[in-house]
């Protein structure tokens, strides 16, 4: 009962933002200038935030990692499933960068402007001189993990949570479970600090809205809604062409037309909640009970998906971070863009499935060395992005289940008991 209350709260907090944000954007356009006296109490909300991402990604990505490599013990359903959701989650993340090279939604706003973003940028055309692609590679490879967390270096942390969530599953069964519980709650330690961060949030995005809005004006508000029309292209095209399209070329239970026709009323429920995780329950019965996926393969692949399988986000993440490079007038190296493809990709991978990640862009730009001042700009709208990627993700979660359950080898006395109970 409690956690109903909570996400009654969390959801009620999602419309007191919206709220803040049309208000910071009136107060900061009928201000202008002026309206930079609110920045102090924004930039705090914005410290706290920060203080939270290398836990966070660090404990989340270690427990995500360890669950990983548990699930190979599932075979080849297991192997199938980790491809079908790596490629998928890469080809979104490729759809969202294409999207934002090719319209470049961002550009047009001098972000130089402020002095602040003016040594940022200074800075970045200092630091985008890597020398080149094995050197970028190396390194990804901490020398020092905890010189890495101190300094905040995401790609190296994902790289170190990576090795020690998979070390994890060779350990003795109880060591292990102790450790993968350590991580887990850990996890859920730093997203209840997260989850008490944002219930400031209105306060913080308002503060943020009205300083953003006083200083860019329209422009800024305008920009904005571009991006969330290009957004939803990308996401349309990954849904109906590439999830949809995978369905029907590789699935037997189902079909293209019946998969869309079974999954809208998941969608709606996923894009109203904004969780994956909420969703679940409806997804699994769903997949069982009208797209005829077996019991075996549902419980395995859809709660596996709502936890690693995020196509939606890992878009977002890559459309988000280049967009605020285009305000900045940054051009991305190909380090950057290495940095912005793996770290969506895998931060997706360790993001859970509940309303609100935002925060994990932030790791995205701190990998590629884009600054994440403008970032507060697209918090006000997090809420519609989030239930429009939450869709997508489920969508893809059911579609994998569909595919890889024709690679299930059948019990003879599975089968007896799946037509008796029919």
């Amino acid at each position: 009962m409690a956690e109903k209350k909570a996400g009654m709260s969390l959801d009620k907090l999602g419309i007191w933002i919206i709220v803040a944000t049309v208000l910071g954007a009136v107060v900061g356009l009928v201000m202008g200038e002026p309206a930079h006296m609110f920045a102090p109490m924004g930039n705090l909300f914005m410290q706290l935030i920060k203080m939270v991402v290398v836990p966070l990604v660090l404990f989340s990505l270690i427990g995500g990692a360890a669950s990983l490599g548990k699930s190979s013990s599932a075979g080849k359903i297991g192997a199938l499933t980790f491809v079908y959701y790596g490629v998928t989650t890469a080809v979104a993340v490729a759809l969202g960068l294409l999207f934002s090279e090719l319209f470049r939604p961002g550009a047009g706003i001098d972000m130089a402007a402020l002095s602040g973003a003016a040594v940022q940028v200074e800075h970045m055309e200092e630091s985008t001189k890597i020398p080149g692609f094995w050197e970028t590679v190396t390194g990804f490879v901490p020398a020092n993990p905890f010189k890495a967390l101190v300094d905040g270096n995401i790609l190296q942390i994902i790289v170190f949570a990576m090795f020690m969530g998979f070390a994890s599953t060779y350990l003795e069964a109880k060591k292990k479970a102790v450790l993968i519980d350590f991580f887990n709650y850990m996890t859920e330690l730093f997203i209840k600090v997260m989850t008490g961060i944002m219930y400031v949030a209105p306060l913080g995005v308002f503060c943020l809205m009205a300083d953003a809005t006083g200083t860019f004006g329209y422009a800024v508000l305008a920009k904005i809604m571009y991006l969330i029309g290009l957004y939803v292209v990308v996401l349309a095209i990954v849904t109906y062409g590439m999830i949809g399209g995978s369905v029907a070329m590789f699935s037997k239970c189902t079909s293209y037309v019946k998969f869309f026709k079974s999954m809208w009323k998941v969608q709606i429920f996923a894009f109203s909640t904004a969780s994956s995780m909420a969703t679940l329950p409806l997804n699994m019965n769903t997949a069982m009970k009208e797209l005829g996926v077996s019991k075996e393969t549902t419980s395995f692949a859809l709660p596996l998906g709502a936890t690693i399988n995020m196509n939606g986000n890992a878009a977002y993440y890559a459309m988000a971070a280049t967009f605020i490079a285009q305000m900045y007038g940054m051009e991305l190296s190909f380090s950057q863009y290495m940095a912005i493809i793996i770290t969506s990709t895998l931060g997706a991978v360790g993001q859970a499935g509940v309303p609100g990640p935002t925060l994990l862009v932030v790791a995205v730009l701190a990998a590629a060395n884009i600054p994440i001042e403008a970032l507060p700009i697209l918090f006000g709208v997090d809420r519609i992005f989030d239930m429009l990627r939450t869709a997508v993700n489920i969508t893809g979660d059911a579609a994998c289940a569909t595919i890889v359950d024709r690679f299930r080898e059948t019990d003879p006395a599975e089968e007896l008991e799946t037509a008796a109970d029919h």
